[in-house]
């Protein structure tokens, strides 16, 4: 276990105003509760809360630095760092300490997040804080089922708020500790939470943690924008305190050094082998590339971005022969998407023996009567894919299911499909019809839950060349259209309407 980086000697921040003091005895109070607290995750496990330099730094800031009239100066704290910091522990312990070493009395300490499970985690860990800790165990009474701590001496509380809190207005608030603010789907709950809340009492504090986003429209980016107006001087707001630990957006964001930008408790909470590890993953592949930037440096990125490697694809141009493969098992794949866009069946033949490919083999289709108009407004050759055989055409100027259902007929003929996939929204009837011709048919969600394992799979078959789809072109071109959407969990999906924009 590495040992913890303590701050040398605490100098007050550069947003200290004109007319506040720093407050030794109330800052050490605060960094005392948090060191009477213990660890609660992994190899941390029980031992003592020793606050790292950045996060005294911060505590120390935020719960010293005092106005004239004897309440803090600063109402909201704005803390944006990459993840495995120790976030969720720093969170939890200003969560207790407002509940319980604020000296409120009534005070409301709420937990917020983009859902209830997220805000839970930071709970979570609080309530395990208490576990270890005699004295405050002995004066909190847990509420588990409500996910609300009671401090009984002063009468306070820390509670998780649901994910419809925002229309339960009323509330008085004299902390919030909002985790992963990035993650909000809208601005409603930051909105009720921060704005008129807290007006009852003297010293509310907006305790906002957050790793950086992809969605530069969200109530974080705004906020983020403004701490970063504050850092650069463009703004004054003596109420509010920045932190972004982050790589700056021209930096290489493959040097070591810039990592320890990102990351202040490198080498104690996270090991640099770590970060080591995923940026070389990060180089071979674009989408992990913004994973990488985003969470292991702290950089907002964009929501989308161009997905496969061209050049690893094509390494993967390795012959296939359809007839070598009658008979084989495999799994077909189909998207119907519109009667007037292209229409995709492929089927993916797993290995025989032991290092063999997963062969694949696609088929496509458009209608006939409008394709020299979408080669003119597409500026794609699907006319000359047509004239290779590559790419089919159906009667009409709409894609014909009919004569789908009978191609893929002919194939269930030929090869042992076992299954087919298809998009449970576009393809009610033809499954239907599929079913009955005797085919297995399975639905197949499109969102994150459903569509990232396959897409990680796909890239990593890829990468090892584990994969032979024979170059074909039109599949080719797919894959080089292919925009990558992420959700804050990591997971991601193909991204739609970046494609359409392309």
């Amino acid at each position: 276990m590495a040992a913890i980086r303590k701050l040398k000697k605490y100098k007050p921040t550069i947003f200290k105003a004109d007319g506040s003091v720093y407050d030794k005895d109330a800052a050490d109070i605060a960094v005392s509760f948090i060191n009477c607290l213990k660890h609660t995750k992994g190899e941390w496990y029980g031992q003592p809360f020793e606050l790292i330099d950045w996060q005294e730094q911060i505590i120390r800031d935020v719960f010293g630095i005092i106005k004239p009239n004897g309440y803090r100066q600063f109402n909201t704290a704005y803390i944006e760092i990459a993840k495995k910091q120790g976030k969720s522990e720093l969170a939890a312990a200003v969560a207790l300490l407002l509940t319980c070493g604020d000296f409120e009395h009534g005070g409301e300490v709420y937990g917020c997040a983009s859902d209830r499970q997220q805000a839970s985690i930071v709970f979570d860990v609080a309530v395990d804080m208490v576990e270890q800790c005699p004295a405050l165990k002995a004066r909190i009474k847990p509420v588990l089922s409500q996910k609300r701590l009671v401090y009984k001496p002063l009468g306070s509380f820390y509670q998780v708020l649901s994910a419809e809190a925002y229309t339960k207005h009323g509330l008085n608030v004299h902390g919030v500790v909002f985790d992963e603010l990035h993650a909000q789907p809208n601005r409603q709950l930051f909105d009720v939470m921060t704005h008129g809340s807290g007006d009852a009492r003297k010293q509310p504090l907006y305790f906002l943690i957050t790793t950086a986003g992809n969605d530069t429209h969200s109530i974080c980016y705004e906020v983020h924008q403004k701490a970063k107006d504050i850092l650069e001087g463009r703004k004054v707001d003596p109420t509010f305190y920045p932190v972004i630990y982050g790589a700056d957006e021209d930096d290489d964001w493959t040097d070591p050094k810039v990592w320890a930008k990102a990351n202040p408790s490198l080498g104690i909470t996270v090991d640099i082998e770590k970060i080591q590890i995923a940026c070389e993953s990060a180089k071979q592949n674009p989408a992990e590339e913004n994973l990488f930037r985003q969470l292991r440096l702290n950089q907002w990125v964009k929501q989308s971005v161009r997905w496969m490697p061209m050049e690893k694809w094509d390494k993967c141009s390795f012959a296939v022969n359809p007839e070598n493969l009658v008979g084989r098992e495999c799994f077909g794949g189909l998207d119907l998407s519109s009667t007037t866009d292209i229409t995709a069946f492929v089927l993916i033949f797993p290995p025989e023996y032991e290092g063999d490919k997963y062969i694949v083999l696609p088929y496509f289709w458009i209608p006939e009567d409008n394709l020299d108009q979408r080669v003119k407004r597409d500026h794609v050759p699907y006319d000359v894919w047509e004239k290779q055989g590559v790419l089919h055409t159906t009667e009409g100027n709409v894609v014909h299911y009919g004569y789908i259902e009978n191609f893929i007929e002919e194939l269930g003929l030929k090869y042992n499909i076992r299954e087919i996939a298809f998009d449970r929204w576009g393809a009610v009837q033809m499954t239907q019809n599929l079913e009955n011709l005797g085919f297995t048919v399975v639905p197949f969600g499109q969102g994150f839950k459903d569509m990232s394992p396959p897409t990680k799979e796909l890239m990593k078959l890829t990468l090892e060349e584990k994969l032979a789809h024979g170059g074909h072109p039109v599949l080719r071109w797919m894959m080089d259209n292919i925009f990558i959407r992420t959700d804050p969990a990591g997971n991601i999906k193909p991204d739609k309407e970046s494609q359409l924009r392309e």
